[in-house]
């Protein structure tokens, strides 16, 4: 086959989602409300977070930075793919597809931190309730919303800076929606053991490590609630709680299934679908999720809705 290095080689096409095109314009609509829905419930939490006194707290400071990341990660992929399905020129140029695959890395890889560090936030706020205001003191808070950041960019920037040395074949088609790396990996000519070793060692570092301080972090919660039953403290672990296990689940649930349907060689359709719920789908109930089982952001929404009322009135 025809040999490309990265400074020849100018867009890559994107075979986009497996729609029939007579479905083309009913699909660009939900998919579009899906997105808007995403970035205004998102934005929302911000806001609510923003105003309310009482949500200045070191939990919604960092649920306010997951609502950020949400909607950021959902931005790198979701515009893109609208357009495309819209205009059917689904071309992109190889200097944006490297973009595109970077900040896809580095906001999912930011996603996944904040969870295990909320889930650390819950476990302080349950165990040492008496300590809680000592411990998640705002200078650790900014620390590890720091670290977060800095760990997750360095992540991207590693697989980024390894894709950017790759030579590619003429075919430069990706059966995806958007720049995924494990299909890019695919399509190049050169040797890419290097980057799947990356893959494998510090990708499996990235996912298991905070995967497993999120099982400790509800071991420490659950046994400690059962040592000294109450059904006060039960009640308020299952308000905070059970947001945060259900937003765990659907995040690493995703993931799981993607890496499953992957490793079984099954269709890429399967892959696309499975890409589909934790870049459109998840970001988009993380809101939902957060406000309605959370007693504190529907009363500080409720707040807000009355505030408006007056006002408008």
């Amino acid at each position: 086959m025809k040999r490309e290095n990265q400074s020849s080689m100018s867009n890559f096409q994107l075979l986009g989602l497996p729609i029939v095109p007579e479905q083309q314009g009913l699909y660009f609509a939900l998919f579009l409300g899906m997105y808007l829905t995403t970035v205004l419930g998102n934005l929302l939490i911000i806001l609510l977070i923003r105003l309310d006194p009482h949500l200045h707290t070191p939990m919604y400071f960092f649920l306010s930075h997951l609502a950020l990341t949400d909607v950021s990660f959902s931005s790198v992929t979701v515009p893109k793919m609208l357009m495309d399905m819209q205009t059917q020129d689904q071309s992109i140029p190889y200097a944006g597809c490297l973009t595109q695959t970077y900040f896809f890395i580095f906001f999912g890889c930011t996603d996944n931190f904040l969870l295990v560090v909320m889930a650390y936030d819950r476990y302080v706020a349950i165990c040492h309730p008496l300590h809680y205001t000592i411990i998640m003191r705002e200078e650790l808070c900014l620390c590890l919303l720091a670290g977060s950041w800095l760990l997750s960019c360095a992540y991207a920037l590693t697989h980024t800076l390894l894709l950017a040395q790759l030579s590619f074949c003429a075919d430069n088609i990706i059966p995806h929606f958007f720049c995924d790396l494990d299909a890019l990996l695919k399509l190049s000519c050169s040797d890419t053991s290097l980057s799947e070793l990356v893959i494998f060692t510090a990708g499996s570092a990235v996912v298991i490590f905070p995967l497993s301080g999120i099982l400790v972090s509800c071991g420490r919660i659950g046994f400690s609630l059962l040592r000294v039953p109450s059904t006060k403290r039960l009640c308020k672990a299952w308000s905070t709680c059970g947001s945060h296990l259900s937003v765990v689940s659907m995040f690493y649930g995703t993931m799981i299934a993607l890496y499953l349907s992957s490793s079984s060689g099954q269709s890429h359709d399967k892959d696309i679908i499975a890409s589909v719920m934790y870049t459109v789908v998840t970001p988009m109930l993380n809101p939902f999720i957060y406000s309605l089982r959370n007693r504190d952001m529907t009363l500080a929404l409720g707040i807000l809705f009355r505030n408006i009322h007056i006002f408008v009135k």
